[in-house]
């Protein structure tokens, strides 16, 4: 449970560190892929804002639920990441950014993520997150297979 504690700690500030810079990234990306050019000073300061907004949001979200017994969590950290994606999006939204053609899966799957920016593994936020979220996932799974053990279940 020690161990579990502190892999979640490091995935909540993995995950604080990198909310910011994301939303700001997905903004210049998609707007210089759509457009064709770099986005221009005003759509990078709302960049800004919605990147301090998300991280605001979202990073409590995240450490209350990393700091719940695991069998009270009733969802993960990135069901709730998933969430952040409105932020850029509604950036790219105001910028008069057209949409990003999706397929039909992500199209019915995740209708409001116009510009095609789901979070589908931790790694998608940050490169360097991908370690730590393993780490946290395997933690997790050995705790709960521990206590079902413990229970007689398996």
């Amino acid at each position: 449970m020690e161990a579990l504690a502190t892999f979640a700690a490091a995935l909540a500030e993995g995950i604080d560190e990198a909310i910011g810079p994301w939303v700001i990234g997905s903004v210049r990306t998609v707007y210089a892929a759509q457009l064709g050019v770099a986005p221009p000073a005003d759509v990078l300061a709302d960049a800004d804002r919605a990147a301090t907004a998300a991280t605001a949001e979202i990073s409590p979200k995240i450490r209350e639920l990393l700091a719940k017994d695991i069998d009270e969590q009733r969802t993960g950290p990135l069901a709730i990441l998933r969430s952040a994606v409105r932020f850029p999006t509604e950036v790219l939204v105001a910028a008069g950014v057209p949409s990003k053609q999706r397929d039909e899966f992500a199209r019915n799957q995740f209708p409001d993520d116009v510009y095609d920016l789901n979070l589908a593994a931790f790694v998608d936020l940050a490169p360097d997150l991908h370690e730590t979220g393993l780490i946290w996932g395997a933690a997790k799974a050995h705790v709960h297979l521990s206590r079902r053990r413990a229970e007689g279940r398996s």
